[in-house]
């Protein structure tokens, strides 16, 4: 069972084949067996599970036939989930229970699928390797010596293991895209405000957007289509309608337009990576695209842009966290003052700590405009590239990651380093743009990523473009040898 798609689940189960509650036990058990081995789940929320299969069942033998109606998934632990904790993978909320739902686990929930549980993460989404996590470092199912990619490691490796079919992540500078490279399956950030933030607990509101980990576009289709839509309750949130994103999967790609940034093909990216992407052009080429070299002039500025403007709003954000209200307290403070410093100091982590003094900095009296306005300066530089290529190009290809997953700590102790590895999907997220990474081919015997960039609410012709690749190859179908 755990071999299927979620297409496949649902038609199974339509058809009787076997249970919610069979599927889910089924999940529960390899979660329970594997899982030691990888770290990618911190809750793991089986009464719960096993009375939502239940739900379904009833569903199902009324006639129901939503397409997620009885699939297993798991929701990134930054998602606030009625009674089961939130961690968002700190000690800081180590000990809260979330008193609602977010919107993304209210409309899924909705749809009929079961919660197994709540997924590892970066601290507070600040990584892009599963090592800051209060809860240790998630491993890599291709290679437990290797990370997953980051912040969404834990709902990567859990779905490349095929330990749920599925899993919500959420993307700032690429936390869907790179862990799902790394790890070999379908990863989909959203255009900015098509997926609701509320109870998404917020990194850096500006660039957060929440959205599906899967193994086939297909499925991220699906699951797209549940969590999409306009919330009243998120001021972020865009009132345009849904489309049916499974509708279109199967249009033809004949005449259309990729363009290859020159600028992505440079210094620093594995030959490996770049064989990958190149062959994937190929497919494209035999499927009728067009490729295009275009330029994106601004990308090198996207990283320190991105690390001035998700800093600052990082800042802003979890000043909450005060040991006051919710989360950890310190024992017996002296004063307020005493309060905050030591609930803060002992319950944030060392990049956490980084990040807000960096976002503290660049918004303090005297450095606003040489740092924080001038990052917001290059942020529009950076949509322009983009708006320009959009008006010769159907959609953007390029690596998702510049190089496959790297070793647990080999980067650790050089934020820089590993800020880098973001470098080809921060621009996405400071344009508000949807992207996309789906598995392209392996490098040093390691899962490679091709990204996909579109326009503005173009995620159904990025599925599209991504399905009709994946009818033509099969690295999508690959399965860890110790997971099978």
């Amino acid at each position: 069972m755990h071999n299927k798609t979620i297409a496949e689940l649902s038609r199974s189960l339509q058809q009787g084949d076997f249970s919610s509650e069979e599927l889910t036990r089924h999940f529960l058990a390899r979660i329970e067996s594997l899982d030691g081995a990888l770290n990618s789940f911190i809750t793991v929320s089986a009464e719960r599970a096993l009375s939502q299969a239940k739900q379904a069942d009833q569903r199902l033998a009324k006639g129901e036939n939503g397409p997620l109606i009885g699939i297993p998934l798991a929701q990134k632990d930054i998602f606030c989930t009625d009674g089961v904790k939130t961690s968002c993978g700190s000690k800081m909320l180590d000990n809260f229970i979330a008193p609602y739902n977010a919107t993304s686990v209210e409309k899924l929930n909705v749809a009929g699928t079961v919660m197994l549980g709540k997924t590892n993460m970066d601290e507070f989404a600040m990584g892009s390797s599963n090592e800051t996590s209060f809860y240790g470092a998630v491993k890599n199912p291709w290679n437990t010596d290797t990370v997953p990619g980051g912040s969404s490691g834990g709902s990567a490796a859990a779905v490349a293991a095929r330990l749920i079919p599925c899993a919500t992540g959420t993307d700032t500078g690429g936390s869907i895209r790179q862990p799902a490279a790394l790890c070999g399956i379908t990863g989909l950030k959203p255009t900015y405000g098509r997926v609701s933030r509320y109870g998404m607990i917020a990194f850096a509101s500006s660039l957060d957007q929440g959205g599906p980990l899967t193994r086939t576009a297909e499925d991220a289709a699906m699951l797209l289509g549940a969590m999409a839509g306009f919330d009243e309750r998120d001021s972020t949130s865009i009132d345009t309608p849904v489309p049916d994103y499974c509708a279109e999967l199967d249009r033809d790609l004949k005449g259309l337009k990729i363009g290859l940034p020159k600028e992505y093909f440079g210094e620093g990216l594995d030959s490996g990576i770049g064989d990958a992407v190149h062959g994937a052009m190929d497919e494209y080429k035999k499927m009728g695209a067009e490729i295009i070299d275009i330029s994106l002039p601004n990308t090198h500025l996207a990283v320190p842009a991105y690390y001035v403007v998700a800093p600052a709003e990082c800042s802003s954000n979890l000043s909450r966290f005060d040991g006051v209200r919710f989360g950890y307290r310190c024992e017996n403070p002296k004063d307020l003052e005493d309060l905050y410093k030591r609930s803060r100091g002992e319950a944030f982590g060392a990049e956490v700590k980084r990040r807000i003094m960096i976002g503290a900095y660049v918004l303090s009296s005297g450095y606003y405009d040489a740092y924080y306005l001038k990052a917001q300066k290059v942020r529009r530089l950076i949509s322009g590239d983009f708006k320009q290529a959009f008006e010769k190009v159907d959609v953007i290809m390029g690596p998702t990651s510049p190089t496959p997953a790297f070793k647990i700590g080999e980067k650790a102790d050089d934020p820089i380093t590993m800020y880098l590895s973001d470098i080809y999907t921060i621009a996405v997220n400071l344009a508000g743009l949807p992207g996309m990474s789906i598995p392209a081919g392996f490098a040093n015997n390691m899962p490679a990523g091709l990204q996909i960039i579109g326009n503005y609410f173009a995620e159904a012709k990025l599925l599209n473009v991504a399905h009709k690749f994946q009818q033509v190859t099969d690295f999508h179908t690959k399965t860890p040898d110790a997971f099978k």
